[in-house]
């Protein structure tokens, strides 16, 4: 069967596998590589937005907004893929320096791979981080206060914020729920944004530590450009379009390991 002759549903299927390799289709390169119409490419991009599985844009779709659910629930899912990214990510910090771990469940991992006994000590907005640290010999832990929001699991707000101005910190790991190499790094709350945008200019170096699921996505509220990162942590079957367009950006890569 040729692509001109494939039902609608395989061809949005293939407009669904395009979408995640590349972070983002457009309509008129669509119709010529599927042999169909513009008009056809439209009316899929409008099915698979109405069942919210991309976004709709001028020309062209980009991925749908990941889901962000509450922090709780998001510890249940992925262990092996999040130990994989964390192993990589804990690897980065060096013996006395002072890290600064944001929310978030693959960072929660970072906690549990860090090094004991090396003098690391680790501020952090997330009570379960912090938890999971003080068990952990030779690392000292700050847990900086503020309004506690128990979707994202964290403290935001003035207090949090005025605190991380106060801080000069070696390296941070920034919690981000969508990550483009064009549209930059993105959070789904204006607060927790604005906490981000604080953390990265108070911090030497800047991880971001990625799952697939969130390269090449854009949510409600910009934190930064990617030329802030100075490495961006992916999975070892990243999708090597989306790899492609970040090393075109200069940004720094590394893989995490087959689990």
């Amino acid at each position: 069967m040729t692509t001109q002759d494939a039902l609608p549903g395989e061809r949005q299927q293939t407009i669904l596998r395009l979408l995640r390799e590349h972070g983002r289709v457009m309509s008129a390169q669509l119709a010529v590589e599927l042999q169909v119409s513009e008009d056809s490419i439209r009316r899929d991009l409008r099915e698979l937005a109405a069942q919210g599985l991309c976004r709709k844009v001028h020309g062209g779709a980009l991925p749908a907004t990941p889901t962000f659910p509450a922090l709780a629930e998001r510890h249940e899912k992925d262990h092996e893929r999040k130990r994989a990214l964390a192993r990589i990510a804990a690897a980065q910090v060096l013996p006395g320096e002072l890290v600064f771990l944001d929310a978030g469940s693959t960072n929660t991992a970072i906690a549990n791979c860090l090094p004991e006994h090396q003098g690391i000590r680790v501020v952090t907005n997330a009570p379960d981080i912090a938890l999971a640290l003080m068990s952990r010999p030779g690392i000292e832990v700050t847990l900086i206060g503020g309004r506690m929001d128990p979707r994202i699991g964290a403290t935001v707000g003035a207090q949090a914020l005025d605190a991380i101005r106060a801080l000069r910190v070696d390296v941070c790991f920034v919690g981000t729920c969508a990550v483009d190499a064009e549209a930059g790094i993105w959070a789904v709350d204006g607060e927790e944004a604005t906490l981000k945008r604080a953390l990265i200019a108070a911090s030497s170096r800047c991880v971001v530590v990625a799952t697939n699921d969130k390269l090449g996505a854009q949510a409600s509220h910009r934190i930064g450009d990617v030329d802030q990162i100075d490495l961006l942590v992916v999975e070892a079957d990243a999708p090597t379009a989306q790899v492609a367009a970040f090393e075109r950006r200069g940004v720094a890569l590394q893989h995490a390991a087959q689990h």
